[in-house]
């Protein structure tokens, strides 16, 4: 972290996310940003292997008590691939940092695993470690040394494929809800004062959000 720069959790759902090799419903899944706080946020999709992979907007912005979706398809699907955990980092940056030359200033990070398993929806995901790094798509400085080693990848529109249990699904719309309610002190909403969250709560709803992410993906 630069000096000045505050460090911030990043929510992203869900998860790890898992391809299946015999079913193309599973070759695209949709992660979603969410931007709790009171200032909007750059954000930018690096990975270890973006040559498997097609993701829309992988750089952006997020609007301030928003969020946004980010859609990746695996382009490489074969058995060769399978059993393998490539990673997807997403950055967070400082939307309003002034320099000269421009520089984004990392403000935190979230990584996913993602991984290519036989078969269709069944077993465990084994998981890697290595990051490589990759060639940039797009003319941006980086923040640190980490970002050094990563890529953006490619652009890619398509669409969004979700398959969770009802109840969980119920409770990840409860504090997706809540989490874009007006905050404590906001005065230009129409919201009644009683639906103002305080932000620590907003963080609270973000963290169950998370662990209702992980019921929807373990493993029956």
């Amino acid at each position: 972290m630069q000096p000045g720069v505050f460090q911030v959790p990043v929510f992203v759902y869900p998860t790890p996310i898992t391809f299946y090799l015999e079913d193309q419903n599973t070759h695209k899944h949709v992660l979603t940003l969410y931007n709790p706080y009171e200032f909007p946020i750059r954000f930018r999709v690096l990975c270890t292997a973006p040559n498997k992979y097609t993701v829309v907007d992988p750089e952006g912005s997020v609007r301030p008590k928003c969020c946004i979706d980010i859609v990746i398809r695996h382009s490489a699907v074969s058995p060769a691939n399978c059993n393998v955990t490539d990673k997807f980092r997403i950055h967070m940056q400082n939307h309003t940092t002034k320099q000269h030359p421009p520089m984004l200033q990392l403000m935190g990070k979230q990584d996913v695993a993602a991984t290519l398993l036989p078969g269709r929806p069944t077993g465990l995901m084994p998981e890697q470690e290595e990051f490589q790094r990759l060639p940039a798509r797009l003319d941006l400085p980086t923040a640190n040394i980490v970002q050094q080693q990563f890529g953006i990848v490619r652009d890619h529109r398509q669409g969004r494929i979700q398959t969770p249990n009802y109840i969980v699904v119920v409770a990840a719309i409860v504090c997706i809800v809540a989490l874009l309610l007006p905050t404590q002190g906001d005065k230009d909403t129409k919201f009644p004062v009683y639906l103002h969250l305080t932000f620590n709560l907003k963080l609270v709803f973000a963290f169950v959000l998370g662990m209702v992410t992980m019921a929807i993906l373990k493993p029956s």
